[in-house]
């Protein structure tokens, strides 16, 4: 097969069949919840991605992304609440705000290691959580901050698009999972990405050949902020209303590690299968629509004990379904549903060979 810089030809061709797919998506469907779904899968491919960065290719396993998600998301819509700073400006802005404050913690915690981190990690996104409960002028406390209009977007006063649909959130969506995807690939494949690798495997052995750790991590902090603010600022922007218990809750944080986890930690299109199949399923959870099948099925008595408790219960059970799905996972399948998939792919071919 031959190659374009590296890249099979076959997956090229099925990657912008894929892509343009995508796009064409908004122009058949018509319904609102499949492109709120989708809209959603953007949200947390784009957070998996920013934390794979520094989680899957350096190896610091940070527990407290939801800092960098909140700063996205309250910066963005505080420019927009109090200063009438249209969100294409403000997105940036938190963006700036989320590396400056990446690298100041980054300069902080990693000097520690291991568990050390992880707990740091939860510390600072913790602390972030409280001040932004405290820090009533800046955030409006626990009322969170509410939008109901964004400005439409002008190019040389022509409107491009408005806000009024889901249907510029898709595409917005679209437009910065695949950035994120390029800049993971292109980091993967560089100088840049070898040594983020190093740090990984092996952080002192990477120390003794040169490369210093304090700078590469921070540097792969910093682009993991980059991508998890962009994913904050659209949620707020999508949801029009953000408070501390949304954006900067630990069990967002978790969610974020899930998505990578489950999809495989590491790669460039884990994060992507991670999310594909963890958000739609925390979503039936949520709407209740695994109960429901169950009882219109057959499967389970609507009037039974059983049937009352999945009925009043499960949506609320997430979190738990979650912990029970990752240990699956891990049990039977550590290098993620990616790695699960290349394993069995190798076999099938090896065995094709064989006969």
């Amino acid at each position: 097969m031959n190659n374009i810089r590296g890249i099979s030809t076959l997956p090229l061709v099925l990657g912008i069949a894929a892509i343009a797919a995508l796009f064409l998506v908004p122009k058949f469907v018509t319904s609102t919840y499949a492109l709120h779904i989708m809209i959603l899968i953007f949200i947390s491919v784009i957070t998996g991605l920013g934390w794979n960065i520094l989680g899957g290719y350096t190896g610091q396993y940070s527990v407290g992304h939801a800092a960098y998600f909140g700063v996205g998301a309250y910066t963005t819509m505080a420019l927009l609440q109090y200063r009438h700073i249209a969100p294409w400006y403000g997105a940036w802005a938190g963006v700036a705000v989320a590396v400056a404050t990446g690298l100041i913690i980054g300069s902080i915690c990693f000097r520690l290691r291991g568990p050390y981190f992880v707990l740091a990690s939860i510390a600072v996104a913790e602390i972030f959580r409280v001040s932004a409960l405290n820090l009533k002028d800046l955030t409006n406390g626990a009322e969170g901050i509410l939008i109901t209009e964004i400005p439409p977007l002008n190019v040389g006063g022509t409107v491009v698009t408005d806000f009024l649909s889901k249907v510029p959130f898709y595409y917005t969506g679209l437009v910065i999972v695949l950035m994120a995807i390029l800049v993971t690939f292109l980091v993967q494949n560089s100088k840049l990405g070898y040594y983020f690798q190093a740090i990984r495997e092996d952080q002192d052995a990477a120390h003794s050949l040169g490369i210093s750790l304090t700078l590469y991590k921070n540097a792969a902090l910093a682009l993991s902020a980059v991508f998890t603010s962009l994913a904050g600022s659209l949620y707020g922007l999508y949801v029009g209303f953000i408070d501390p218990g949304t954006v900067l809750a630990l069990d967002l944080s978790v969610q974020i590690v899930m998505i990578c986890i489950i999809g495989g930690i590491g790669t460039v299109f884990g994060p992507v299968i991670g999310a594909v199949v963890l958000v739609p399923f925390s979503e039936a959870l949520r709407s209740n629509a695994i109960a429901q099948a169950l009882i219109d099925s057959g499967l389970v008595r609507e009037d039974s004990a059983f049937g009352s408790f999945l009925k009043e219960q499960l949506s609320h059970a997430h979190v738990l379904i979650y912990g029970i799905l990752l240990v699956v996972v891990i049990l039977f399948m550590p290098d993620g549903i990616l790695g699960f998939l290349r394993k069995f792919a190798a076999r099938k071919r090896s065995e094709a060979s064989c006969k």
